[in-house]
């Protein structure tokens, strides 16, 4: 299925659903960042996705991880809360979704890299080559904030 991301744009379709989601901040021993190159927007992203029902968000982080990356997580804490109403998501079903994101910090515990029917590529990145890679702002203001070692509160917006 693919998409198309809207951020603050005024002629964006209008949000017909709500998805909760986990995306993770995992860095390993050298300070790289764990990312995957998405099929469905070919943009670069952090590792997640939605939350099913019988699980914890925390369960659904670490799952998500493990499906797309093939690295084992542990969560350490959160990073924010990204709700923002102008940030939708379309899908070629007819889907429009509000973003609804928890993202947290993690760590790997295990496993090897490998990709996924959502992943086409994934790599650990060092953080001073992010700006060489496609990715949304909304994505980016989530690394941003996971890799800003000054903050103490969780990001609400």
């Amino acid at each position: 299925m693919s998409r198309i991301d809207y951020f603050n744009d005024p002629n964006a379709p209008k949000a017909n659903s709500v998805v909760p989601s986990a995306t993770a901040i995992v860095r390993d021993d050298a300070g790289r960042l764990l990312l995957i190159h998405k099929t469905d927007n070919d943009l670069w992203a952090l590792p997640g996705g939605g939350h099913d029902i019988g699980e914890s968000v925390a369960d659904t982080l670490v799952r998500e991880v493990t499906e797309e990356t093939g690295i084992a997580v542990e969560v350490d804490g959160i990073v924010g809360l990204y709700t923002n109403p102008r940030h939708v998501i379309a899908y070629d079903d007819g889907e429009v979704r509000q973003q609804f994101s928890i993202c947290f910090l993690a760590h790997p515990v295990g496993g090897s890299l490998r990709t996924s029917s959502e992943s086409r590529e994934v790599r650990w990145i060092d953080p001073a080559d992010l700006d060489g890679l496609d990715i949304h702002p909304s994505m980016r203001l989530r690394i941003s904030h996971g890799l800003d070692s000054e903050r103490r509160d969780p990001y609400i917006g």
